[in-house]
């Protein structure tokens, strides 16, 4: 060592460690071999290799089999690994452990609530049922893949035709959910989830009035939805809606010029919509991430947490969601029930996630993509240590099946994949009116009828794609804010957006991704 420690700059110049307890920290930016250090402790380090933005280094010398700790949780086993050497898959396995230790008489107590004036309210559209919408739009539903091109052909004439000249300024768009289900499928799982997804569409605060399109030949046909909104109460309200089969019409162009009409018809009353003030607690927030960075789990995810964690203390609801990236980090997630029966539920729903990926050929291991890798994210249990950190400290009030709203406020978690485009709309399903989606390399996903907000984990990437992205809390990396001023900055913006006063950028960019996810079938 070169230098005397007292003249080295402190570690947090250079990286964070998240935890007191971790033996490595996350580089902030390229460091290069040779660097020097103090450590907290007061300890000089010097670095032995070149260690990549979002990648670990080693705070101390760790024997062959020794765990390796960040967020004071085992992400490794150490292969043998000197103080200052960069972590990698060279010198640590993924294996861990997994203590899956909850007593019996276990509770968490109920999260402290806010007083109502402590809380803020937002310009929502208030339903007929009760629920409150921060957008309005005209839904049109294909109960198939056999009628998405003619939703499509539908809606994209009417927000061209009659939308165009700000003729109805409370509608925010015509949309469609255009997908790939709905027949040449089993019975069974697959079409009770896909019709619970388009009920819940249908029934959607955000959406002021629906028009549904099937073939007329399909295993997901009108009469069968039809029947499955009855059993399960309707729409909530007597929302405008209107029926249109392509095969009695008389085929594609019949069915579009029919579509025409019939939301033509339908958008005075859409429009009759009006915002006003109501509370937080209406709101229902779904989290999510994707393309995520070494990064996202140290800034853009727990500052997600920290909003998460006001809205539930205001009374509101928090979705969150990527089963496969709670494997490792399930028995943190399962600690924070609020009694020993929910903890088993968020172990059973990881248990049947991971079998039903073996089902396929698949492991959750696998999980990390070659993207996730280059940024840092090693292995799952990094990941997914790093992902939860999105639904902050409440406590777990329940589980909840694939896009099937939860029955009580506060921190929910949803059964469903990691891949966004299935994901998200689940969340949407469950009720949640507004989603914020982290990312550490720049995921530009949407949805049709629920504003995604775009958190960045570092500054590099915001700039890069500020046409895309919303925020970003790269800001905490270099110190000039702490996760609480990002947090209370996420809390905000999803506030204005939820009032109608700023829009996401996935919005005006018109991305309205969606599809289903059948394969979802555990009964929580």
């Amino acid at each position: 060592m070169n230098a005397d420690s007292s003249s080295l700059l402190p570690l947090q110049e250079w990286a964070v460690q998240v935890h007191p307890d971790d033996n490595v920290a996350v580089a902030k930016r390229p460091l290069p071999a040779g660097l020097q250090m103090k450590l907290p402790s007061g300890r000089a380090l010097q670095l032995n290799h070149e260690v990549k933005p979002g990648h670990r280094f080693a705070l101390i010398a760790l024997g062959n089999g020794e765990r390796v700790r960040q967020y004071g949780q085992p992400i490794g086993t150490s292969k043998g690994m000197a103080a200052g050497d960069w972590v990698s898959h060279g010198n640590m396995s993924d294996e861990i452990p997994v203590v899956r230790d909850l007593p019996k008489d276990f509770h968490r107590p109920a999260p402290q609530q806010l007083d109502p004036d402590q809380c803020p309210k937002f310009t929502g559209i208030l339903r007929p049922d009760g629920r409150v919408g921060t957008r309005n739009f005209l839904l049109i539903v294909p109960t198939s893949m056999c009628a998405s091109h003619e939703a499509v052909q539908i809606a994209t004439l009417a927000e061209f035709r009659l939308l165009e000249n700000g003729a109805y300024e409370h509608v925010d768009g015509v949309v469609a959910i255009p997908h790939n289900k709905g027949c040449g499928c089993s019975n069974g799982n697959n079409i009770e989830v896909l019709l619970r997804t388009l009920a819940n569409y249908a029934a959607h605060p955000n959406v002021g009035g629906v028009l549904f399109i099937d073939l007329g030949c399909e295993k997901t046909n009108m009469e069968l939805l039809d029947a499955y909104l009855k059993k399960k109460g309707g729409l909530g309200w007597n929302k405008p809606r209107h029926w249109i089969g392509i095969q009695e019409v008389g085929g594609t162009q019949a069915a579009v010029k029919a579509g025409f009409e019939a939301v033509e018809a339908m958008l005075p009353q859409v429009n009759e919509a009006n915002r006003s003030l109501q509370p937080a607690s209406a709101l229902t927030l779904g989290v999510k991430c994707g393309g995520s960075d070494g990064f996202s789990g140290l800034t853009a995810n727990p500052a997600l947490g920290r909003a998460a964690d006001e809205l539930i203390r205001c009374g509101g609801t928090v979705l969150l969601t990527e089963v496969p990236e709670f494997c490792g980090a399930e028995h943190v997630l399962a600690h924070r029930a609020k009694d020993a029966e929910t903890g088993q539920k968020v172990y059973e729903m990881v248990d049947w996630y991971q079998q039903h990926a073996a089902r396929v050929g698949a492991q959750l291991a696998m999980n990390p993509s070659p993207g996730n890798i280059e940024g840092g994210l090693l292995n799952i249990a990094i990941k997914s240590l790093g992902a939860i950190a999105k639904a902050g400290n409440s406590r777990v009030e329940g589980v909840t099946d694939y896009a099937q709203p939860p029955k009580t406020s506060g921190l929910h978690l949803m059964q469903g994949p990691g891949y966004d485009q299935e994901s998200t709309p689940g969340l949407v399903a469950a009720g949640a009116q507004v989603v914020v989606f982290t990312t550490g390399r720049g995921t530009t996903i949407g949805n049709a009828i629920a504003p995604v907000i775009k958190l960045a984990s570092n500054n590099e990437v915001f700039e890069r794609m500020n046409e895309d992205l919303d925020l970003s809390a790269g800001s905490i990396l270099d110190g000039g804010e702490s996760l609480d001023d990002v947090g209370q900055r996420i809390f905000d913006h999803v506030v204005n957006v939820a009032a109608g006063k700023v829009m996401a950028k996935a919005e005006i960019n018109r991305h309205r991704e969606f599809q289903v996810w059948a394969e979802a079938s555990v009964s929580l």
